[in-house]
């Protein structure tokens, strides 16, 4: 159901520098119509004159275009008056997707438009029988309706909205006159439109939701349910017709920046026991072999157990799909009686691996979106080897990736949620698609590194693997 949002205009930066995206939020607590969409965007700050100017791009004429402040249940809002000549022509959904076309409208406002106008179309071809170009339009195609699509399009693109989201969406019940009749409320057009989407009914029987309105919605909205987390910069109500007796007959709109949120991070596995009974060497061996049986990171913490005993935690973190060979790797290994685990989130920066030469030696060098890091081992190894120092060695190491003038790893945001679906053996691959260049980056944290390295490093010292932080 979702239009597509464009290019973010006047949004705020976030924490990572990037643009938020502007969002408004209907909430269509007493149903929705194209002039209290339009309403409420005027009521909530877009310029009526600027709304007006490119309404006026249409090859239409003898209407005009009015705001005017009303009080509905104690709550005042914006009622729409679109003031037009009568008129007996009965448009086709071709004739407005014409006439769309020729206004030369922002390309964001045309393209929001024609999908409204699609939307109503195929939605009648589907009750009608026909093709939607074929479809004949009677009150939504008279001229006000024509304003109330595009000038709501119109104030979204003067207000800067990229995402349109909305509540679930009231309808009335009963029976409602239309140029066809009698028919049942809410309209069959409305009932198609909202295919999919949240609606619930009130016992009023007024049309509390119109083909306009659901056409808007069907066509912009990204999403139905609760208001985002925004940062709030403007409220509207645009106001109905009719009084209700017991709730304000308005829509209200919400505008704002999209706040910043952590994503769902990579799940993963902590695994841990407490130990009061091995020696050192045990330990440095078994977090040696929880590593080796697929653990993305270990470690060891002093802790003070019961009656006093001095121990030690012994932690693992692995991937889900993992977690039972390494759990039985810190039985094996530890000889604990049990193992306890818990499940995390976490959000590893990418980054990769490549190797720079330092007094004809090579060095790994892990490169990220903010710092670079030289592999101490591989220093410690050149440093030993040529007799230079060791503070040298990584001073070198750093200039020599940066006299290769190579832009930094583009950050990449780590993006993990249900419906992301894929292999979750990290501990086997963990590494993301090649770059421009060819290179490939670890993610996970893992033991496994970027398989740009030379094979020279391993043939220098096979036990210096990257340390890798979990």
């Amino acid at each position: 159901m979702s239009e597509g949002s464009g290019t973010p205009a006047g949004s705020s930066s976030g924490t990572d520098g990037a643009k938020q995206p502007t969002v408004a939020w209907f909430h269509c607590f007493s149903g929705i119509a194209g002039d209290m969409a339009l309403g409420a965007l005027i009521d909530a700050g877009a310029d009526l004159g600027e709304v007006r100017n490119l309404c006026a791009r249409l090859p239409i004429g003898g209407w005009a275009l009015e705001a005017e402040t009303v009080m509905r249940t104690g709550i005042a809002g914006t009622k729409i008056h679109v003031l037009a000549e009568r008129s007996t022509v009965v448009r086709t959904a071709a004739h407005i997707t014409a006439l769309v076309e020729e206004a030369r409208l922002p390309e964001r406002v045309r393209r929001r438009a024609l999908a409204t106008f699609n939307a109503l179309a195929v939605a009648e071809g589907r009750l009608h029988r026909r093709p939607p170009d074929h479809v004949h339009f009677h009150e939504v195609g008279g001229i006000d309706a024509i304003i109330d699509i595009v000038g709501t399009c119109a104030a979204l693109e003067v207000l800067e909205v990229d995402e349109v989201y909305s509540s679930p969406v009231a309808t009335g019940m009963g029976m409602i006159r239309s140029a066809h009749g009698l028919i049942p409320n809410p309209p069959p057009a409305v009932v198609e439109l909202l295919k999919g989407a949240p609606t619930y009914s009130l016992d009023v029987s007024v049309e509390l939701t119109t083909p306009t309105g659901a056409a808007l919605l069907a066509a912009l909205a990204v999403d139905f349910g609760p208001m985002p987390e925004l940062v709030i910069d403007a409220v509207g109500f645009g106001a109905g017709s009719a009084e209700l007796q017991d709730r304000p007959n308005l829509t209200q709109v919400i505008i704002g920046e999209r706040a910043v949120t952590l994503e769902r991070g990579q799940v993963v596995t902590l695994l841990e026991c407490n130990v009061d009974d091995i020696t050192g060497e045990l330990l440095a061996h078994a977090i040696t072999a929880l590593l080796e049986a697929g653990a993305l990171d270990a470690w060891v913490t002093p802790i003070v157990m019961k009656k006093g005993r001095p121990g030690y935690t012994v932690s693992a973190l692995s991937d889900p799909s993992v977690a039972g060979q390494v759990a039985s790797t810190m039985v094996a290994e530890t000889g604990t009686f049990g193992v306890r685990g818990s499940e995390l989130e976490r959000w590893p920066q990418s980054r990769l691996v490549e190797r720079v030469d330092v007094a004809g030696l090579p060095i790994r060098i892990k490169i990220g979106a903010r710092r670079l890091k030289v592999e101490h081992d591989d220093a410690v190894r050149v440093a030993r080897r040529t007799g230079m120092p060791l503070r040298e060695v990584l001073a070198e190491a750093e200039q020599a990736w940066r006299r290769r003038g190579e832009e930094p790893l583009a950050e990449v945001p780590y993006i993990h949620g249900p419906e992301h679906a894929h292999d979750h053996d990290y501990a086997k691959t963990g590494r993301t698609a090649p770059d421009s260049r060819g290179r490939t980056s670890d993610i996970t944290g893992s033991d496994a590194t970027v398989h740009a390295v030379s094979d020279e490093i391993s043939s220098h010292d096979d036990d210096n693997q990257p340390d890798e932080a979990g």
